[in-house]
């Protein structure tokens, strides 16, 4: 199968000032190919230590996707990074140029001296026109013994690469390795059961080649990647019913949705089929369960009796079926769980061993998934 690395390029990507979503959509974009991802780098701009990932990643990868480093300053070193690690110099490309003035022109104005650089690619480099920016991109071919493999350099800004990747690259890459494989992804979204005790339940699972199967635990969900190789977006999910239904059947009522599904929706659009009306109480949670749920009310400092005081209280005056109230004790690593139903009250307290700043998600997640299983109770 094929394989690709990504390598996103600059400095304030190391520095924490831009999030690098570039990564995370190429590999999506990749998935959908079959091309098998590697590794992700994120590199400074410097011309030796861009120069030695590429080169490095040619070793291992059909496929080497840069972003970012393709302006016109001297601090975009990407076409020189590439020239030295496949060995050649870089050369003037009048067709490129011309791209640049083209675009440039649109505003008005005219190019720059340093704007000349973006028209220098590695020599045979193929040119890959960019509609809506002023860098040119390119893709470097090495052949090694029967194989080829490629470097191709995008720019940094998202809307930019996104439309090359999928006008230019896309074709590219079909044409060039034969992509006929599809790769697909399922994951089952888990509450109530730890990832330890899920991985006792499904660890034969895991060890399966094709699909493969994963856990990746967050505050209060799991999750149950399944992912298959196939030709076919149909044969991809056949692989991939046949193992989610051997996960439910262990999992059970733990599993609760699914790929976007999200644990209040689930839970909001249980209420809904139920035709019941909700309403809810925090305290210490800076709004959090508020954001998930609607007409919750933030109260400073509720113990426990004073959280189902408060919770009685706002479903009264809300004449709601439901009521649920959380409140975090942080100095105890503690919270307090409530919950009025049709069928009586009920409370529950929880204590938590991880980092404090993950308590109110943790909670919260609890909280949510114990007020999800009464409702699935009251069928």
């Amino acid at each position: 199968m094929t394989s690709a690395e990504i390598i996103t390029i600059g400095t304030e990507i190391l520095l924490g000032e831009i999030v690098d979503t570039n990564t995370r959509y190429i590999a999506r974009t990749l998935r959908s190919l079959g091309v098998d991802l590697y590794r992700t780098i994120t590199i400074g701009d410097n011309v030796e230590r861009i120069a030695s990932a590429i080169h490095n990643s040619l070793e291992r990868a059909d496929i080497v996707i840069t972003t970012g480093g393709l302006g016109p300053t001297v601090d975009d070193p990407t076409r020189e990074a590439v020239a030295r690690a496949l060995g050649v110099e870089t050369e003037f490309r009048e067709d490129l140029w011309q791209q640049v003035v083209e675009t440039i022109s649109r505003y008005g104005r005219k190019p720059s001296e340093n704007q000349k650089r973006q028209a220098y690619v590695p020599q045979g480099a193929i040119g890959v026109r960019n509609p809506v920016g002023t860098a040119p991109c390119f893709i470097v071919e090495k052949q090694l013994g029967d194989n080829v493999r490629a470097v191709m350099s995008l720019p940094g800004v998202p809307n930019e690469m996104e439309l090359i990747l999928h006008e230019s690259i896309i074709p590219y890459l079909q044409g060039k390795f034969n992509l006929n494989e599809v790769i697909k992804v399922r994951v089952l979204h888990c509450a109530g059961l730890g990832e330890g005790m899920i991985d006792e339940k499904i660890a034969d699972l895991e060890m399966l080649s094709n699909p493969t199967v994963g856990l990746a635990a967050h505050t209060g969900v799991v999750d149950v990647r399944i992912t298959a190789k196939a030709n076919t977006e149909s044969e991809a999910d056949e692989m991939i019913a046949q193992v989610e239904l051997q996960v439910r059947e262990r999992l059970g009522g733990f599993v609760f949705g699914a790929d976007d599904d999200r644990l209040e929706n689930v839970v909001l659009e249980l209420l809904n089929g139920r035709g019941l009306t909700v309403t809810a109480v925090e305290s210490g949670l800076d709004g959090l369960l508020a954001r998930k749920i609607p007409h919750t009310a933030s109260k400073p400092d509720l113990d426990p009796a004073s959280l189902m005081e408060a919770l009685r209280a706002a479903r009264s005056e809300s004449k709601a079926d439901v009521a649920l109230g959380v409140s975090v004790y942080m100095d105890e690593r503690a919270a307090e769980m409530a919950m009025i139903t049709p069928k009586g009250e009920k409370t529950h307290r929880i204590t938590y061993g991880g980092p404090p700043k993950s308590l109110p998600y943790w909670s919260v997640n609890l909280a949510l998934n114990w007020l999800r299983t009464a409702l699935e109770e009251m069928q």
